[in-house]
């Protein structure tokens, strides 16, 4: 169970790093198309859709990662006073209650999303804009694999703290 914990920990954290790469690329992105539209007047509508490509792949495969390191938005009024153990099960139903099950509805409604932007052939309205958009349509059913995969790892290490034996957490 550690090994396996550790290895999607390691998959995840390269997801992470993924994010960090995406992030970048953005950055200069925008920071080509800014320069190319103010200094020289030369606005390109390919670059300002690559700009919400790769923010929205971002923040798709930053929901998983943001998974693992369990960063994401919690009220935690009386959650922090329960016990480990207590925190552990509640943990575990929410990851069988909602993660699970709405990352698979994603997951088959979106591959189908997918499949009729490819079968139509899909491709921005504007001119000069980019084609392919089944390209980054099928970034929303594969960043809600990687949500169950980090699903996966968080049920592995609340299962193993109530068996009193916790993996790392990292």
């Amino acid at each position: 169970m550690k090994k396996t914990h550790t290895l999607l920990g390691k998959l995840l954290d390269s997801l992470g790093y993924l994010c960090a790469i995406l992030m970048i690329l953005m950055l200069f992105n925008v920071f080509y198309d800014v320069v190319m539209r103010y200094l020289f007047n030369n606005i390109s509508i390919a670059m300002q859709e690559l700009e919400w490509h790769l923010f929205s792949a971002m923040f798709m495969f930053g929901i998983g990662y943001t998974l693992k390191e369990d960063g994401h938005v919690r009220v935690d009024i009386f959650y922090d006073n329960l016990s480990r153990k207590t925190q552990a099960m509640i943990n575990i139903l929410g990851v069988l209650i909602t993660v699970f099950p709405f990352s698979l509805l994603i997951i088959y409604f979106g591959a189908a999303f997918v499949e009729d932007a490819y079968q139509l052939g899909e491709k921005s309205p504007d001119p000069g804009g980019l084609s392919y958009f089944w390209i980054i349509k099928s970034v929303i059913p594969l960043s809600f694999v990687f949500v169950i995969i980090a699903g996966i790892y968080r049920l592995i290490g609340e299962v193993s703290v109530l068996l009193g034996s916790p993996v790392e957490a990292k």
